[in-house]
């Protein structure tokens, strides 16, 4: 795929990443041996819509967590593209990533450790403009109370500590800090999952207020599929390294191809007869395998119900089921579509 180096008025798509690889080094299993990599994301693509949710889930070790930092270039790439605004930010160091980084920000799972203990909320959300060397100092210290108030922190906030917050209150000053450069596009990794419910549903309308209000494009990080159900436009599901699905979000729950969305969806049930029916038919157990020179085949193999030889031994690759809709699966024709939805009519989240 060629490198677009600038994006037509009005192009819909913001981010295209294609083909992402990120391996890390993992030693050698005999002295003499040959060095082993753990394949954390192996072999990503999706695209993202301007002003669209885009959700990926999937359980812990999927790489879920990689994919986003390596978007933001926090983690380096072994190969692939990440095409933002219409240009590969891929190759991009000094002055010229500097600057992407003012368009594409991140909201991390802890706001605790994401902020600085020992300076003022103030001066943590004003970072990002001195950094990026954005406005007079007046204008900077207007636009921290400005975005205070955006996201619902009165202005006499700028002057205290983060020990001074709840946990709530201090995701709403990483979102602060993340809106300070103006970007379009914010990776929200687990932003909520370390918030009570309540405050979950409150973090997550503030989100949707200022993506209505600027126009925001978000890529949403989460294991929860109640969250991701009722935030994100498109959802791609990851299994080790992989993404085994990828749809609308109304797709994804009302017709799910891929067993391991399956058993996601019976796992995210609360208790009760549903959820004991849907166990016994769709929810896997055991762990997956390690993504250390994972073996050849299909990765969920080792806990589909539903393997036969040919998982074991070919690599499926996406491929389209619907308007939209990709599953990476041998058997997603033969298998059919289970009935969700009792699911879908509100048993999730």
């Amino acid at each position: 795929m060629h490198q677009r180096a600038n994006p037509p008025d009005g192009d819909p798509i913001l981010l295209d990443v294609n083909d992402l690889v990120v391996h890390f080094r993992a030693g050698k299993k005999r002295p003499w041996g040959k060095p082993s990599f753990v394949h954390a994301v192996d072999g990503v693509s999706f695209r993202v819509k301007r002003g669209t949710t885009f959700g990926i889930v999937g359980e812990s070790g999927s790489g879920k967590s990689t994919t986003a930092q390596a978007i933001m270039r926090l983690v380096p790439s072994t190969s692939g593209q990440i095409v933002f605004r219409g240009e590969d930010i891929m190759p991009l160091t000094g002055e010229p990533l500097r600057q992407v980084r003012r368009h594409v920000q991140i909201v991390f799972q802890d706001p605790f450790s994401a902020l600085d203990p020992r300076r003022r909320a103030g001066d943590q959300i004003r970072e990002p403009l001195d950094l990026l060397n954005i406005g007079s100092r007046s204008e900077r210290d207007a636009r921290v109370k400005q975005l205070l108030a955006e996201v619902g922190l009165p202005p006499e906030a700028a002057d205290l500590f983060p020990h001074q917050f709840s946990g709530g209150q201090r995701q709403r000053l990483c979102i602060a800090r993340a809106l300070a450069p103006e970007p379009e596009l914010i990776v929200c990794d687990e932003a909520v999952s370390a918030l009570d419910v309540a405050i979950q549903a409150q973090i997550l309308n503030l989100l949707k207020k200022l993506q209505r209000e600027r126009g925001l494009t978000y890529i949403f990080i989460s294991h929860d599929l109640g969250v991701i159900q009722q935030f994100c436009d498109e959802i791609a599901v990851m299994y080790l390294g992989k993404v085994v699905e990828q749809a609308p979000a109304s797709t994804l729950f009302t017709a799910p191809r891929h067993p391991y969305t399956w058993s996601l969806v019976s796992a995210a049930v609360p208790p009760g007869p549903l959820r004991d029916e849907l166990k016994a038919k769709y929810l896997v157990k055991g762990e997956p395998p390690s993504p250390v020179d994972p073996p050849p085949g299909c990765r969920f193999a080792g806990r589909c119900p539903f393997v036969i030889e040919r998982c074991r031994e070919d690599l499926p690759f996406l491929d389209t089921t619907g308007p939209e809709h990709y599953v990476a699966c041998h058997r997603k024709d033969e298998l059919g579509v289970p009935d969700f939805t009792p699911v879908t009519s509100g048993a999730i989240g």
